[in-house]
């Protein structure tokens, strides 16, 4: 695909699932070893059109997600890359010994792509909230996670996807309408983190979709003369350790934001590379340990302090205490 303005701007406008049905239906090719296989959630993945243009790449199990892990394991087992989808909640949390031993414990080709991550299920609620997936997912050996900032890193994930070997989890955060990071071309690498912003102040970490409220926060800080580097760490594990140290050697402050709890998330991962290092202060941003009573996605947001005028409140006073 050509990642000029315009199509940038298109893809934006479908969402993060609805970019990655598209992804996979452009990238794959009638004679290649691509396998969609999904839980009841063709029309959730946006894998109409891929189901047309290639109904013997295309299994749907059903309402069974366990099921599901099995069976694409067993296809990467005999050859396939397999991208097997269903909501963030039930691929991480009620798939999980399936991930872990089907999948990570035999370091199988196989792609789970968590849809509605974070708090992008909205109204249906807490059922439904992807908030436990990088802290659970990043446990397992092998298993390589990302979490792209917009739907233009959803497309170059799923791309780079097609030429990687191994387990992966990719959860999918944002809603339609979520506003792009990323305004031009740029080169996407796994395992490599983006610098977005310059400044020498403080450094803040974002993944998901809070790396576009980071720069809105870099934006809101710069007012009051603190100048902001912000860092797209779309790839949680394995963590970009070099630019970490950069990081690490050169701030007063270092932020970590993410849609996900605290607890065993960016922040958490952060923290433990850096537990034996000299470094700066950290704060973690990201959602307390409780359950919040549900709402539309933005208002989620809001609530829980992951919008730019809040996160900006959080480090001003962590500059203070310091």
């Amino acid at each position: 695909m050509e990642f000029d303005f315009k199509n940038m701007m298109e893809l934006s406008r479908l969402s993060s699932r609805g970019v990655y049905g598209k992804a996979l239906s452009d990238i794959t090719q009638a004679n290649d070893n691509i396998m969609a296989v999904v839980a009841d959630v063709m029309t959730s993945s946006k894998l109409e059109e891929f189901c047309k243009k290639f109904p013997d790449k295309f299994i749907n199990v059903g309402i069974a997600e366990q099921n599901m892990i099995s069976v694409s394991a067993g296809l990467a087992s005999e050859g396939y890359n397999v991208f097997a989808s269903t909501f963030a909640p039930f691929a991480s949390m009620r798939c999980f010994e399936q991930l872990r031993t089907q999948v990570g414990y035999m370091n199988l080709n196989v792609k789970v792509v968590g849809l509605l991550s974070g708090f992008s299920g909205g109204v249906v609620g807490n059922t439904h909230y992807g908030l436990e997936d990088i802290a659970l997912t990043r446990t397992i050996p092998n298993m390589t996670v990302i979490s792209p900032a917009d739907c233009v890193e959803t497309y170059k994930v799923i791309e780079a996807l097609k030429n990687y070997i191994g387990p992966c989890y990719v959860r999918l955060t944002g809603v339609n309408g979520t506003p792009n990071a990323f305004k031009e071309n740029y080169e996407f690498k796994i395992g490599k983190a983006i610098q977005m912003t310059e400044g020498e102040d403080i450094a803040v970490i974002a993944t998901g979709t809070m790396v576009y409220e980071a720069m809105r926060t870099a934006r809101a800080l710069k007012k009051n003369n603190i100048l902001v580097s912000v860092y797209n760490f779309h790839t949680i594990k394995p963590l970009d350790y070099e630019t970490l140290d950069k990081i690490f050697s050169k701030y007063k402050l270092l932020v970590t934001i993410e849609e996900h709890f605290k607890i065993g998330g960016l922040g958490s991962a952060v923290a433990e590379y850096k537990s034996d290092k000299k470094a700066p202060p950290q704060l973690i941003i990201g959602v307390e340990d409780k359950f919040e009573k549900a709402g539309e996605y933005n208002y989620m947001l809001d609530k829980t302090g992951l919008t730019a005028p809040k996160i900006a409140e959080k480090i001003l006073k962590k500059l203070e205490e310091i």
